[in-house]
């Protein structure tokens, strides 16, 4: 592997200051005036002493209440499932119309785009709200006429009844990369202005190099999208330090210099990532099955070495001299291991499932009427008419809860829940005083399977259910 270059007595430091951990009362002020900006009431969070962070009620709540709704912090939804679901760039609501979203799909296919269904799977379903199809048998595609797709895609077609699922109309990237669409033009400028002008291919890119850029989203999108997830809290950091070095010119902000003319704004720029649970990346990620334990040396290189790969490919371009730290391999490393032990999948319910499931409980004759229309776009698109918007996303509060095998809560979405927030409900009563948990796989498969499946997770649960279980 071409090594980094060595790293001067500077550099060091900065890169120790900015992984050094905060103090626990000031992460526990920093998540808890968090909670007073979102959708949540009763819970605050506190250091335990044993499992660090954790939640916990300061109410009591009622099973199936709202317990949290966190907002995503950095979030990237899979480069395939795209092909298969127009949602913002943002805040991964539905946008366009259902002949939209079933057009767009179905051109695609037809032109040879390559669909891979992304459905969750049984637990993501029971865990973060139904994502699938209503049926388990398997229904074969039948193709549309030719230009069909085309004319439903381009609003030429209307389906019965598809304006009582309407969604906000698409707003294309401001920096004309063609790959972005979003709900509103606030979430476009949101988006923009946190990492997207540093991240966009198009024209008003603000990148060093939209060559190298798409050379790193291509390794991304072939190797592991995480790193997309990295660029993101790389891009954010530097954009939150020039928004900062701005007012400090202006002689709104007095940072207390240390070390480099400018380390105190990166370390407050950083300071939403920093706050996340960190291991570099190929320390903490789990050994494969299909890799024997004596080869475990040789895969933690090879994973040292991909993020090095990226890096590289990021550096090229967006590389800030300013901001030179967040391009060392440790710092990047940290980063993607915090998303590695924190991530939670990103899933957000298709209106085109409820769109065909409202056609088949109409009454007749307007439910035959209805599906002579929609038949042949239903038959098109097969068993994959419910497929979801899925990606990957980092929570702040969600990430401060911690696993057990008989949790009090569980992430489950709402009927009301579209967009890309995390929900936590309350799965029974929760006493004020008591933590808040969550199952971080299925609690209800069998002791050394959810111990396997912890094990990504970087902890050996001790919880009472596996003290009770463990041989």
């Amino acid at each position: 592997m071409e090594s980094e270059c060595p790293i001067d007595a500077e550099l060091h430091n900065e890169i120790s200051a900015l992984l050094k951990p905060h103090p626990p009362s000031q992460v526990e002020d920093y998540l808890n005036h968090l909670i007073k900006t979102r959708q949540c009431h009763g819970i605050t969070v506190k250091h335990n002493g044993d499992l660090g962070k954790g939640v916990y009620a300061v109410s009591d709540f009622e099973g199936d209440q709202l317990v949290l709704k966190d907002q995503i912090l950095v979030g990237h939804q899979h480069s395939s499932n795209k092909i298969e679901c127009l949602v913002c760039s943002f805040c991964f609501r539905f946008v366009g119309s259902v002949e939209q979203q079933i057009g767009r799909r179905l051109y695609l296919e037809e032109h040879g785009v390559s669909v891979n269904c992304c459905q969750a799977d049984d637990e993501e379903e029971e865990e973060l709200g139904q994502c699938g199809s209503s049926s388990s048998d398997y229904k074969e595609k039948v193709p549309l006429p030719k230009g069909l797709a085309e004319a439903l895609m381009n609003g030429e077609v209307k389906l019965p009844y598809s304006d009582k699922f309407s969604m906000p109309q698409a707003v294309p990237c401001p920096g004309g990369c063609g790959e972005a669409f979003y709900c509103s033009k606030l979430c476009a400028e949101s988006d923009w202005n946190s990492s997207h002008s540093l991240l966009c291919t198009g024209e008003r890119s603000e990148s060093r190099s939209r060559e190298a850029l798409v050379k790193f989203i291509q390794h991304a999108n072939e190797t592991n999208d995480i790193f997309i997830l990295a660029a993101k809290a790389v891009a954010s950091t530097i954009l939150n330090y020039r928004k900062l070095k701005l007012t400090l010119s202006e002689g709104d902000y007095e940072p207390n210099l240390s070390g480099s003319p400018y380390l105190s704004l990166l370390l407050e720029a950083w300071k939403p990532i920093s706050m996340g649970h960190k291991r570099r990346w190929w320390d903490c990620v789990a050994l494969p099955i299909d890799v024997e334990s004596s080869d475990e040396a040789a895969f933690r290189i090879q994973i040292r070495e991909l993020a090095f790969t990226s890096l590289q490919l990021l550096k090229a371009a967006i590389f800030d001299e300013e901001c030179k730290p967040m391009f060392s391999l440790e710092i990047y490393g940290h980063i993607i291991g915090m998303f590695e032990l924190n991530n939670l999948d990103l899933v957000v319910a298709s209106p085109v499932e409820d769109y065909f499931l409202y056609i088949d409980d109409l009454p007749d004759p307007k439910k035959n009427e209805a599906e002579e229309i929609t038949w042949p776009f239903l038959d098109a698109l097969g068993d994959d008419y419910s497929v979801c918007c899925q990606g990957t996303a980092f929570y702040p509060l969600q990430s401060c809860i911690n696993h057990s095998c008989t949790p009090n809560a569980k992430a489950f979405k709402r009927e009301e829940d579209r967009d890309g927030q995390a929900t936590i409900i309350a799965a029974k009563e929760i006493y004020k005083g008591e933590e808040v948990t969550i199952s971080y796989v299925d609690e209800d498969i069998p002791f050394k399977e959810r111990r396997a499946l912890l094990a990504d997770y970087g902890f050996r649960c001790r919880c009472p259910r596996c003290v009770e279980e463990d041989p």
